[in-house]
């Protein structure tokens, strides 16, 4: 009966530290950069072309637009992504547009709210792709996980870009 009672503290313990995470962490945000050997402007207008999405994203099956705006800020679409044969449709919207400096993006994935801001810069030739993620969720079950995953969506950014290298200096 000892051994139960240990059990079930210990189990406890660990479902209040679960809950307690989403009431103190908010939001999880990280960073992920990748140099590329290419001009700035080569590679913002490569990294803002709709055709090439599909290109570095494995997973994006389809990108559809919802509103193009002129100037790009406010423009929204619709992403399908499908992965181990799930299916999910995403809404992307361009927040900030500045050409060949920065790009900010947010994505409406069900209970994922994220906003990836992208920011580019040039030294010597060399264009550095910065990305400072952060993801909340309007579920508090789900902001009570996104801490206990910040590395996996962490190495998906980073996978992502590591694509978006080898496809632009190819």
């Amino acid at each position: 009966m000892k051994r139960v009672k240990i059990i079930l503290g210990i189990i406890s313990i660990l479902v209040l530290v679960f809950f307690a995470t989403g009431a103190f962490i908010k939001q999880t945000t990280y960073t992920v950069q990748v140099q590329i050997n290419k001009p700035i402007a080569q590679v913002f207008d490569a990294f803002n072309a709709i055709e090439n999405k599909q290109k570095w994203i494995p997973e994006l099956k389809s990108v559809e637009v919802v509103n193009e705006n002129i100037g790009k800020t406010g423009s929204e679409y619709q992403l399908m992504i499908e992965n181990q044969d799930q299916k999910m449709m995403i809404s992307e919207k361009i927040m900030a547009y500045i050409p060949n400096e920065k790009l900010t993006l947010f994505h409406n994935a069900e209970n994922m709210l994220k906003t990836n801001d992208y920011i580019f810069t040039e030294s010597n030739g060399l264009t550095n792709i910065s990305l400072q993620a952060t993801c909340t969720s309007d579920s508090y079950l789900m902001a009570c996980l996104f801490p206990y995953f910040k590395g996996t969506f962490k190495n998906q950014d980073l996978s992502y870009l590591t694509n978006f290298k080898a496809f632009i200096e190819q």
